[in-house]
């Protein structure tokens, strides 16, 4: 059982560096306060003793077990893709490392649960990268809605479409495969959006919808719709295309006295509409788009503060998510 607080500065290591640390989230383990990065595993040794040199990582491993078993490792970031969440999970809690892991949390509910289950077993804390719910643009926007900038929220519309994913010759990316990442865009990245919406309006409590493909390249939905509620208060509805002719990135929340609109991808200002008329609000990302939740999970760690973003949390995304995509996966899905 780890004791907290941690001592300072939290000393991490990371579990798969592949692109999503470069830029997103690697760097804000350096650059947060009373934070510190000092191994990095790969099961590519090659690639992970290059990303220790490159970002200036003290120690690599090509074994995760070796990672774990650093003893200067205090907290483990998990950064495979989900289906390797829950074991990396299960092995860093045994070893009494808290836990910060990638979205989504994992495959299913069911998986987000055994996760959760093994955290407090061991007495480890489990934060997941739901990273939008510290973003300043997003800040901005719960500051909005608690200041009643809009009125009372009743309705929210989320609509996101992009044309067909494109990639090299060779395997279909795991972003595609439903048996490694537990379906298709709509879990990547709706779930970042339907998980923002949670911390926006409060804890999602009902979910439902239907998802069909149209891309005989891969397997997993490409289009979804759905109906979603947060609280007893705000109803929504849901369409996400990922075969669509041209970009679209829009989430409007309607109140009794207004209206706020934005992108969940985009930099784009925010949009508050009211009676005094149209304000757009400069909302861009933060270098590290990961910095600021990054920077809350330490603070929990060293008693300073709280993370936004747990296992928790992270479960009622992931019950939503499986919901929705219920016809469509059938008996067939992953974990089930």
């Amino acid at each position: 059982m780890v004791t907290l607080p941690l001592t300072r500065p939290v000393r991490w290591g990371i579990i798969g560096v592949g692109d999503v640390t470069e830029v997103k989230s690697g760097p804000g383990f350096q650059s947060a306060r009373d934070s510190e990065l000092v191994a990095v595993m790969r099961r590519d040794g090659a690639k992970a003793a290059d990303y220790a040199r490159r970002h200036g990582v003290p120690r690599w491993y090509d074994d995760a077990d070796a990672l774990l078993a650093d003893p200067e490792v205090d907290a483990v970031y998990i950064a495979t893709p989900p289906g390797a969440h829950g074991e990396y999970t299960a092995r860093a809690a045994a070893a009494g490392k808290p836990v910060y892991v990638e979205k989504p949390m994992a495959r299913t509910t069911a998986e987000c649960e055994e996760m959760i289950e093994a955290c407090e077993k061991a007495g480890v804390p489990l934060f997941v990268a739901y990273y939008r719910r510290a973003m300043p643009r997003f800040v901005t926007a719960k500051k909005l809605l608690l200041d009643g900038a809009i009125g009372d929220p009743r309705t929210v519309s989320v609509r996101f479409q992009s044309p067909a994913p494109r990639w090299e010759p060779g395997p279909v990316p795991w972003r595609l495969q439903p048996e490694v990442s537990g379906g298709g865009l709509v879990v990547d990245l709706g779930s970042h959006t339907l998980d923002l919406l949670d911390h926006l309006l409060g804890p999602i409590s009902g979910a439902s919808g239907a998802a069909i493909s149209r891309d005989d390249r891969y397997p997993a939905e490409d289009l979804v719709t759905a109906t979603f509620t947060f609280g007893t208060q705000v109803s929504g509805v849901g369409v996400w295309d990922f075969d669509a002719a041209d970009d679209r990135d829009e989430v409007e929340i309607v109140g009794s006295a207004g209206s706020l609109t934005f992108s969940s991808f985009g930099q784009e200002p925010l949009r508050l509409a009211t009676a005094s008329g149209l304000r757009e609000i400069s909302a861009p990302y933060p270098t590290t788009a990961q910095g600021p939740l990054i920077q809350t999970v330490v603070d929990a760690l060293t008693g300073q503060g709280e993370c936004p973003s747990t296992g928790h949390s992270a479960l009622r995304t992931a019950v939503a998510i499986d919901a929705i995509l219920a016809d469509f996966r059938g008996a067939g899905a992953p974990g089930s």
